[in-house]
This record gives C-alpha cells, structure tokens and sequence, in this order.
C-alpha cells in the first residue's frame, strides 16, 4: 500500500490526541483502514477517508470557510483523497488550494481533529465520510476566489463563527492547537 492510505496508517498511529473521544474515533479509524485497502477512495460504500483543511489567515485569527452547496452550511474547506495524492495531509492541502484559490498556504503534519459523519455524496449511495482535519495557514494578505464547488466563501472572525455550522468542536481543536504553540 501507498499514497494516502500508507500514510493515514502511520500519521494516525503515531498521532496521540488529548481528547479521549478523539482517541476513540481515531482507533475507528485505524480499524477501517486495517480492513479495507480502498478506505481513501470514494469508491468505497461503507464509508471512506477524507482531508480537510481549517484554513486561517495569517495572523491566525479569521477562519475561511465555504457555503457548501450540498449540505447547505458553512464548512472548512475539503474533500475526497485522490489517487495522485501521497498523503493525508497533501490532499488537505490540494483541496484547500483548489477551492480557496490561494496559493502559497501552508499544512501542518498533524491532525488537529477527527470526525464520522454520514453523507450520499458522489456516489449517489449514503455513506459515511472519516474526515481526518489539519490546519493550514494562509500568507499575509490571501484574497480566496470562490470555486465552483462552492455558493460562497468568506473568512470569519474565530470569536463570531456562523451560527448554521456544525464546526464548533473543530474550531475549538484549532484554537487549542493555537494556544499550545505559542
């Protein structure tokens, strides 16, 4: 095995979150990756391993998330690993730059969080999408263009999130991760 999925083997086995439920979900994680070769490609029903991207601005205090048109909230921004992708984080990465438009960010190794959510995505089929999150930093001065996978995108302040987003526990991650390496 290579690519994404090697990688999300050893990235989450060495990974060790504080939270004991992130702990949890990342031991299902594993579990899902132990069992199927295809668990970082959307081809695979039961569900499949994702990357997103927290992306901050420079100075660490605005977060730019996208009105996702399918789910209709305000997410961070991320999506599926594809086959030319080497690693968990590189696919974070990819996708933050291709529906940001910025050029020039910056990923983290680490994941900040972990989450299991159920969505039908391309498949057409209910599934259950392993999004595996890092931060990534944009460059002074990053003017994001909205994608086509997109109906808006927009920075927003930490303090002041929108209140139809799920990404609570995420940001929180994020901001504890801040705080520890200051």
């Amino acid at each position: 095995m290579s690519g994404p999925h090697a990688d999300a083997l050893r990235v989450l086995g060495d990974w060790r979150p504080a939270d004991p439920q992130q702990d949890a979900l990342r031991h299902a994680f594993l579990t899902l990756l132990d069992a199927r070769a295809d668990a970082c490609l959307r081809a695979c029903e039961p569900g499949h391993v994702t990357a997103s991207a927290v992306l901050l601005d420079a100075a660490g205090e605005n977060v730019l998330l996208t009105l996702h048109p399918r789910v209709g909230m305000w997410l961070q921004l991320g999506g599926h690993c594809e086959p030319a992708d080497t690693s968990l984080a590189g696919a974070a990465l990819r996708e933050a730059t291709e529906e940001s438009g910025v050029d020039g960010l910056v990923v983290e190794p680490d994941p900040v969080h972990l989450d299991v959510h159920p969505i039908t995505c391309s498949l057409g089929k209910p599934t259950r999408h392993f999004d595996v999150r890092f931060i990534v930093r944009a460059p002074e001065g990053a003017e994001p263009a909205r994608s086509d996978e997109s109906l808006d995108l927009r920075w927003w302040p930490l303090d002041a999130l929108p209140e139809d987003s799920d990404i609570g526990p995420l940001m929180a991650a994020a901001r504890a991760r801040g705080q520890r390496s200051l």
